[in-house]
């Protein structure tokens, strides 16, 4: 009993003081390079009133979400599973601004269970999100942007995999699903389950066409061919047809930016189909076996705040990037002599206030120091000044 009092729950992790520097220091240059794009950034509460935090977001939040009671109020209070929410919260209600709004956040969640194999239950979430523009240039500034990011993180290799909700919508509202069957239907799609739908299609009370449209939209998976498959499988439909151009514009306009990134499409890509409306995104890198960034368009969040507006984010799990990025170094400190000399204070201050890192001994030998020093200050004729360090 007395080992288990040191342990962690499963899933949630500390950081220690190298792998705190190296998320700190990304934090802070992400963070930075948002506000550059003209992002500003805001620290959304830690726990809210669940009728808020769980909106608009679908079961899936809701079951990751931790609840505790509310002492002053006696109401239900959430442990925040995400921060896109609370964003929209802000850029609907607390903001209330006309026209385009940029917001960037940073900052930990918790979530009941991981939601992918070996992920985080505790993850430090970063992110952005674009409000008022419905148009396909908000997605593709998002994305350049979640690109970017990777990117910044010193990451190479990058795979962009595109798809859009709308093209399973306009399939399932031209086929009429019979009642009951959609629910299954969508089940088996989002797990890629590829016997279990053929069974399932085959088993359905549909005409032939629309049997074979339900299975092609399974096999639509791949490069760009896949765009010109689904033109000719959705001739018939416009609003598949229109969400496609999409993503071809999205295609041939990231290429043109970054041509290093390759492509991946996936036009039943389902993951968040109970509140994205458009395109949606994700990147991958080789070295990891699940998407390090992901997003999507979501309009009309903002409703249930009592402001419709259209939106596109993205987010990232800054514990998911430690393993991928390269190390910041330590700082090169300076040790500082046990005094309590007044000039070595004032000495030790002025080098702090320059960038420098100054470890005050606090004894008159410091042999063991967690702050490694190559540097001291020693007083030379009454000065006080830096020199190296010698072992």
């Amino acid at each position: 009993m007395d080992a288990d009092r040191w342990m962690l729950p499963a899933g949630v992790e500390e950081l220690l003081p190298e792998q705190a520097r190296n998320v700190e220091a990304l934090r802070r240059q992400l963070l930075d390079l948002y506000a550059s794009w003209g992002y500003q950034f805001v620290i959304p509460p830690l726990i809210e009133f669940t009728e808020s935090l769980l909106v608009g977001l679908g079961k899936d939040i809701d079951l990751l979400t931790f609840r505790v009671t509310d002492q002053l109020s006696g109401r239900t209070l959430g442990l925040r599973a995400d921060i896109t929410p609370q964003a929209a919260r802000i850029d609907a209600h607390s903001l209330r601004e006309e026209g385009v709004v940029r917001l960037c956040y940073a900052g930990s969640v918790l979530h009941t269970k991981p939601k992918a194999p070996l992920a985080s239950r505790s993850p430090i979430q970063l992110g952005a999100e674009l409000y008022g523009d419905s148009g396909t240039a908000g997605d593709l500034e998002i994305i350049s942007l979640m690109l970017q990011t990777l990117h910044t993180a010193g990451l190479s290799n990058i795979t962009l995999d595109l798809g859009h909700v709308g093209i399973y919508r306009a399939v399932v509202s031209h086929c009429e699903l019979p009642a009951g069957f959609e629910a299954t239907f969508l089940d088996a799609l989002q797990r890629k389950a590829a016997t279990e739908l053929h069974t399932l299609i085959d088993g359905v009370d549909l005409a032939p066409p629309k049997k074979a449209l339900l299975k092609g939209l399974s096999q639509l998976q791949g490069d760009s061919a896949v765009l010109a498959e689904g033109r000719r499988l959705f001739a018939e439909l416009p609003e598949a047809l229109e969400a496609i151009a999409e993503l071809e514009y999205l295609q041939d306009q990231v290429s043109k930016r970054m041509p290093s990134v390759r492509f991946y499409f996936d036009l039943a890509e389902l993951e968040g189909y109970h509140y994205h409306t458009g395109a949606v995104f994700s990147a991958l890198v080789p070295e990891c076996g699940q998407a390090l960034a992901a997003g999507g368009r979501y309009d009309d969040i903002g409703a249930a705040f009592g402001r419709s507006r259209p939106a596109t984010g993205f987010s990232i799990d800054l514990k998911a990037l430690l393993g991928l990025m390269p190390a910041v170094e330590a700082a090169d400190a300076i040790l500082a002599p046990a005094s309590d000399a007044p000039e070595l204070w004032q000495q030790i201050q002025s080098l702090r206030a320059q960038g420098e890192t100054v470890v005050s001994a606090l004894s008159a030998n410091p042999n063991e120091l967690s702050v490694p020093c190559t540097r001291k200050l020693s007083n030379q004729d009454g000065q006080w000044v830096v020199t190296a360090l010698k072992g």
